[in-house]
């Protein structure tokens, strides 16, 4: 019941947040199709964040159909953005659901761990590609030493060449006093970047599709600001990256871009790609505990 209370508590965040009555009257601007194409997008892209939590169960050999597994994921994933402090509020929601299940409170652990460096080794490793072939050019109103991700991204390509080295090596676990770290197999580690690149690159496309048309901007040169706007959301804790993620946009894109029409796309992607996933875990989660609840009750 406590998850489902935080999660009741993000929505009623979220609508104090945002005026959702005005998304309807923004999706009425936009083509069905292109709607249709957003919410294709988006559902492909939880798709992949499933698999982020399959991926650790297969690092740490510990059995338990896929299902469960993508189930509490996706709660996981919907929820905890909203929330805040995603790693640590995701960690209590898939602990709710694994420990339910069986599994011990150090494989949890080791499960919130490995999903957590895969985010990171796919901002990496995609992000770095991105940055060196369409170094994104950064606005001058954040008054950084430098005023291209160029650098960052040779940076992050090189972390990423070493970490796939050393996971190509199969080295022996590193150790600090009773704690130890085993390094994933070459498949595993290459399977982090590949759904990583699923879930934020159709996140990406999914905001991309309603972009302007007469607006001139490739995907690639938009999925680095997308990555930019998103890695500053998530060290900023902010829940959902709300402000943080819209001023990147603004700074990156307007003038070329109305303020007003920046504003209404992304109050659109808001609704789909956060908002309504966010409801329907809620949804979900309360069907759930409800069935454990009787559950416990007949025993």
């Amino acid at each position: 019941m406590v998850i489902f209370s935080l999660a009741i508590v993000a929505i009623l965040r979220e609508l104090q947040a945002q005026d959702y009555r005005k998304i309807w009257i923004n999706l009425r601007q936009f083509d069905p199709h292109t709607l249709l194409g957003t919410v294709g997008f988006t559902v492909i892209s939880y798709g992949a964040i499933a698999c982020y939590d399959i991926l650790a169960f297969a690092y740490i050999k510990q059995p338990l159909s896929r299902a469960k597994i993508a189930f509490a994921s996706l709660i996981a994933y919907a929820v905890s953005p909203s929330i805040g402090f995603a790693a640590l509020s995701g960690g209590a929601i898939r602990y709710r659901f694994y420990s339910s299940w069986g599994i011990s409170t150090l494989k949890i652990a080791q499960v919130i761990v490995f999903s957590n460096l895969s985010l990171w080794v796919g901002i990496c490793a995609i992000g770095g590609g991105v940055f060196l072939i369409e170094p994104l050019i950064l606005p001058s109103q954040l008054d950084l030493p430098f005023d291209s991700l160029r650098i960052g991204g040779i940076t992050f390509l090189l972390l990423t060449g070493l970490y796939l080295g050393i996971c190509g090596l199969h080295p022996s676990p590193l150790r600090l006093r009773s704690l130890s770290f085993r390094f994933p197999s070459l498949k595993l580690a290459l399977g982090q970047i590949v759904v990583f690149t699923l879930d934020w690159g159709f996140a990406a496309a999914a905001l991309y599709l309603l972009l302007p048309r007469q607006y001139n901007l490739s995907y690639p040169q938009f999925f680095g600001i997308y990555m930019l706007a998103m890695v500053a959301g998530l060290l900023s804790t902010v829940p959902g990256g709300l402000g943080v993620f819209e001023t990147v946009f603004l700074l990156s894109l307007t003038p070329a871009i109305k303020k007003t029409t920046l504003f209404s796309l992304l109050l659109v992607f808001r609704g789909i790609y956060y908002f309504f996933p966010l409801v329907v875990a809620v949804l979900l989660i309360g069907v759930y505990e409800g069935k454990k609840n009787r559950a416990d009750l007949n025993l």
